[in-house]
């Protein structure tokens, strides 16, 4: 059965999770985008607890996925990677994925946020030693009984499945604070590295 994915920045252990085990994996490109969601926002582990990192946009109201361009107009790339070396640097793995990481970060002529999303989803599969077959909509699909679709339950507000709060691995600061539950991608892939895969594997499809 197809499942659908919204495209998400460095999306976190449930979506990358759910798509390891998926049979078809397509991404919506024709969904409007939403507000305080996944798509252009990532959380990850600092010194001082969750750290959200947003992307900036520009669009129109209603504005489909792919037709969101990134603000750089601000300086968030270069403000989210140093977030992220001053959270990871002392990690087993930063080093070992960091070369990946920051090309796509700083890559010329990068306009639109589905097309920065795409290439760290890329790199995230490559990381992972995963290698998945990405299909793309060229239209909204509505939700139906034919498919299984994440698109409205991969979201900040929907409460964390027992599963994830339980899924412990090592965090850099874990000593100073209580584990963080199903944060980014990037923070399994920092601190386990070729772990993380078998480590997502141990959770369940979530299915809506």
């Amino acid at each position: 059965m197809l499942s659908v994915f919204s495209s998400l920045y460095a999306g976190n252990l449930m979506y990358y999770s759910s798509i390891l085990k998926a049979e078809k994996v397509t991404i919506d490109l024709f969904e409007n985008f939403h507000k305080q969601s996944f798509r252009n926002r990532c959380s990850i582990a600092s010194p001082n607890g969750i750290l959200n990192l947003i992307i900036p946009i520009n669009r129109k109201s209603k504005s489909i996925i792919k037709e969101v361009k990134i603000d750089d107009s601000q300086n968030w790339r270069k403000i989210h990677w140093k977030s992220l070396e001053s959270s990871y640097r002392s990690s087993p793995y930063f080093e070992f994925y960091e070369d990946g990481f920051h090309s796509i970060f700083f890559k010329q002529n990068c306009n639109y946020l589905f097309e920065f999303n795409q290439l760290i989803f890329q790199e995230v599969l490559k990381a992972l030693k995963v290698e998945i077959k990405v299909t793309f909509t060229d239209s909204y699909i509505p939700k139906n009984n034919t498919i299984h679709d994440f698109r409205t339950l991969i979201h900040p507000k929907i409460q964390l499945d027992n599963q994830l709060k339980e899924l412990k691995y090592h965090q850099v600061f874990q000593e100073k604070q209580k584990f963080i539950p199903n944060l980014s991608v990037l923070d399994l892939l920092f601190n386990e590295g070729p772990l993380a895969r078998q480590l997502l594997l141990q959770l369940n499809n979530y299915r809506h």
